[in-house]
C-alpha cells in the first residue's frame, strides 16, 4: 500500500511527530495526486456535498410529516450525529492524510473485504447520485428554456462537471467554492429575512401583526404523533450525507494538520446552523400543514414577503446546489477509483495522474458509471435503476459506521505503541463517548429502515450486493496472488 506521507504508519512505535510532517509534505504529492486544496475550498467541499435538493426543496416535506418541533428535533439528531462521525474522521485524516480514506483505513483497522466492499458502496452512491443530479439540472433549466429538451442542457452540464475535475484539483475546489457560496449566501438571507419577518419587521402575506412562533404549537407539540419523527429522522441522516468527503480530500489538502480541524468543526457548526435554523424560520413562517414538496418553502417564504422574482432566484440556487453536489460527486468517485488502483484490486491504469496530479483514467472510469446510471433510469427505471438507488442508499451509514470503528482501534493501536493523546496532531474530543454514541445512532438508522416498510427493500438489495463485493474481492486477490 502506497502512503503519500510518512505518517500513514503513525501508530508504530517509530512514527514522527505529526506536526513536523505535514509541513514537510504540504506541498508534495500523494502518489501522483497534488496537495492544492487549502482549508477554505475543505470547508466548501463537505458543505456543497450536503446542501442540496434535500433542504431547498424537501424540507417543506420533513415539517409536513413530523410537525414544527419534530423536525426541529430530527434535524438536532442529526446533526449531533454528523459531529460525532466528523471528528473521528478528523483525527484519523490528521494522523493518516489519504486519498480516498475510508477504504484505507478500513483495510487497515477492519480488514481488506471490507475496505473493498465500502469503497464500491461509496463509488456506486455517488456514481447514482450524479446521474440523477444531472437529471435535475435539465430540468431545472426547462424553466426558462420551456421549449428545450432537458437532455441537451443535461449535456452541457456534464460536460462542464468533467472539465472542472479533468483539468486540476484546485479548479475543482475553486469551483466548489464558489457553488457551495452561492448556496450559502441564499441560505444566510432566508434566515435573516425570516427572522425580521418572525418580530413583525417586515410584513408577510396572511399576517397582521408578527407570526412570532405561534405555528409551532399552534395544532399541539406533535400534530401527526411521535412516530413520524422517527420516521424522517432516516431522511435527514441521509440528508446530511456528504459531510465526509473531507476525509476523501485529504490526501490533496496543504498542511492537512490545520486545514482538516477547522474544516471539520465549521463544516458542522454551519450545517447545524443553516438546517435547524432554515426549518425554523420555515416553521414559524408556514403553517406545518401547508408545507410540502409542490413548492420550495424558500419560494413559498420570499414570495410571502414580496420578494421580485422568487422563483427565478430560488430556481438558479437550486440549479448550483445541484451542480456542486455534481462536481463534489465526480470528484469523489474518481478518488475511491484511482485508490482501488493503487491497490492493486483493480488495473494500474488508473492510479495514472497526469501533469496537473488528476487521475485522468479515474475520473473518465467515473464519468462513465454515472453515464450508464442515468442511462438506466431512463430505459430501466423500475428495475437496474430501482436496485442501484436501494444500493446505494444505505452506504453513508456504512461509511459513517467504518469511520467510528476504525477510529476507536487507531485509539487502542496508538497507545499500545507507547503514544500518548497529547502527539495527536488533532485529538477528537469526547473520545470514547463519541464514537460509540455515533455507532449506535448508525444502528439506530438501520433499525428504522427494518421498521420503515417503505425503506425495507433496501436491505434487501443491500444484503446480496455486500455479500457479492465480498465474494468479489477474495476472487480479485486469489487471482492477484497467482
Amino acid at each position: 500500500m502506497t502512503h503519500g506521507t510518512t505518517r500513514g504508519d503513525a501508530p508504530q512505535s517509530a512514527a514522527p511527530k505529526q506536526g513536523d510532517t505535514a509541513k514537510q509534505d504540504a506541498a508534495t504529492t500523494e502518489g501522483g495526486l497534488e496537495r492544492r486544496m487549502e482549508s477554505r475550498h475543505l470547508t466548501m467541499i463537505s458543505l456543497g456535498g450536503v446542501i442540496g435538493t434535500g433542504l431547498f426543496v424537501s424540507s417543506g416535506y420533513t415539517i409536513a410529516q413530523a410537525g414544527p418541533i419534530g423536525a426541529i428535533i430530527a434535524y438536532a439528531v442529526g446533526s449531533l450525529l454528523v459531529y460525532c462521525v466528523m471528528v473521528c474522521l478528523g483525527e484519523l485524516s490528521v494522523a493518516m492524510p489519504y486519498a480516498g480514506s475510508f477504504h484505507l483505513y478500513a483495510k487497515r483497522f477492519i480488514g481488506p473485504g471490507t475496505a473493498f466492499t465500502i469503497a464500491i458502496l461509496y463509488w456506486l452512491n455517488w456514481a447514482v447520485a450524479l446521474a440523477s443530479e444531472f437529471t435535475a439540472a435539465g430540468m431545472l433549466m426547462q424553466r426558462w428554456f420551456p421549449g428545450s429538451p432537458s437532455w441537451a442542457w443535461s449535456a452541457v452540464f456534464i460536460a462542464v462537471v468533467f472539465a472542472l475535475n479533468i483539468l486540476s484539483v484546485r479548479l475543482y475546489g475553486e469551483a466548489e467554492f464558489w457553488f457551495a457560496s452561492i448556496k450559502v449566501v441564499a441560505i444566510v438571507a432566508f434566515i435573516v429575512i425570516g427572522l425580521l419577518a418572525i418580530c413583525g419587521a417586515m410584513p408577510i402575506a396572511g399576517y397582521d401583526e408578527a407570526p412570532l412562533l405561534r405555528n409551532f404549537t399552534a395544532d399541539g407539540w406533535f400534530p401527526n404523533g411521535i412516530a413520524p419523527v422517527f420516521s424522517t429522522l432516516l431522511t435527514v441522516v441521509f440528508a446530511f450525507s456528504g459531510t465526509e468527503v473531507v476525509g476523501v480530500a485529504a490526501g490533496e489538502t496543504k498542511d492537512p494538520d490545520k486545514a482538516i480541524p477547522k474544516a471539520v468543526h465549521t463544516t458542522v457548526l454551519r450545517l447545524a446552523i443553516f438546517f435547524i435554523g432554515s426549518i425554523a424560520v420555515m416553521a414559524a413562517l408556514i403553517p406545518w400543514h401547508e408545507s410540502g414538496v409542490d413548492t420550495s418553502p424558500f419560494v413559498l417564504v420570499f414570495q410571502s414577503i414580496g420578494m421580485p422574482f422568487a422563483g427565478d432566484v430560488m430556481n438558479f440556487v437550486v440549479l448550483t446546489a445541484v451542480l456542486s453536489a455534481a462536481n463534489s460527486g465526480l470528484y469523489v468517485c474518481s478518488r475511491m477509483v484511482w485508490s482501488l488502483a493503487k491497490e492493486g484490486l483493480i488495473p494500474a491504469r488508473f492510479a495514472r495522474t497526469n501533469f496537473r496530479g488528476v487521475p485522468v483514467w479515474a475520473v473518465l472510469f467515473s464519468m462513465a458509471g454515472s453515464l450508464l446510471a442515468l442511462l438506466s433510469s431512463v430505459v430501466a427505471a423500475s428495475t437496474v435503476y430501482l436496485v442501484l438507488v436501494a444500493v446505494s442508499g444505505l452506504a453513508t451509514l456504512v461509511v459513517w459506521f467504518s469511520v467510528c470503528v476504525c477510529h476507536v482501534r487507531f485509539r487502542r493501536e496508538w497507545a499500545a505503541s507507547g503514544h500518548g493523546v497529547d502527539e495527536l496532531g488533532y485529538r477528537a474530543p469526547g473520545y470514547p463517548v463519541l464514537p460509540w454514541l455515533a455507532m449506535a445512532m448508525c444502528v439506530g438508522a438501520l433499525v428504522l429502515v427494518v421498521l420503515d416498510e417503505t425503506q425495507r427493500s433496501t436491505l434487501y438489495c443491500m444484503i446480496p450486493f455486500v455479500a457479492l463485493c465480498y465474494l468479489a474481492y477474495h476472487l480479485l486477490e486469489r487471482r492477484r496472488r497467482r
